[in-house]
């Protein structure tokens, strides 16, 4: 067999541990060895294969992991879109009356959104302060 169709068998081998485990440990050594293939399909021989491997598995490894891992522990206030808009105030720009379909609220981004109580029962008057709970559709779940 030839040494890159060894280099990429380990890679793949590599890549798919990598995405059983999840803890971007193997993906540096998969990347060594793709590197490595590609050094061997080149003519670069055995021995420098493995060196390109192992210098280049080690420096992914020192340096892309720790950057990689401390992405998985980033806090969820990176939320996006609508789901942006949970747990923000907001004012009552018009009465919030949920039996008769009315209400909205200015939230404190400056954006006017249709509104209505969390509780269907709940009447909110106009100037007071609220959160949005929930986002349905194009309108705001709010509650005092």
């Amino acid at each position: 067999m030839a040494g890159w169709v060894f280099w990429i068998l380990a890679a793949i081998v590599l890549a798919v541990g990598e995405m059983v485990t999840m803890g971007f440990f193997l993906a540096p050594f998969a990347g060594g060895a793709l590197l490595a293939a590609l050094v061997d399909a080149a003519g670069g021989g055995s021995v420098l294969s493995w060196g390109i491997f192992i210098v280049t598995s080690l420096l992914l490894l020192l340096v892309v992991r720790p950057i990689a891992r401390s992405h998985r522990r980033m806090p969820a206030q990176l939320r996006t879109g609508t789901a942006a808009l949970i747990g923000r105030r907001g004012i009552v720009v018009e009465r919030v009356a949920n039996d008769e379909a009315v209400g909205a609220i200015r939230i404190d981004n400056g954006e006017v959104w249709t509104a209505r109580a969390y509780d269907d029962d709940y009447v909110i008057d106009v100037g007071t302060r609220v959160e949005v709970v929930e986002i349905r559709g194009a309108t705001a779940l709010v509650t005092e």
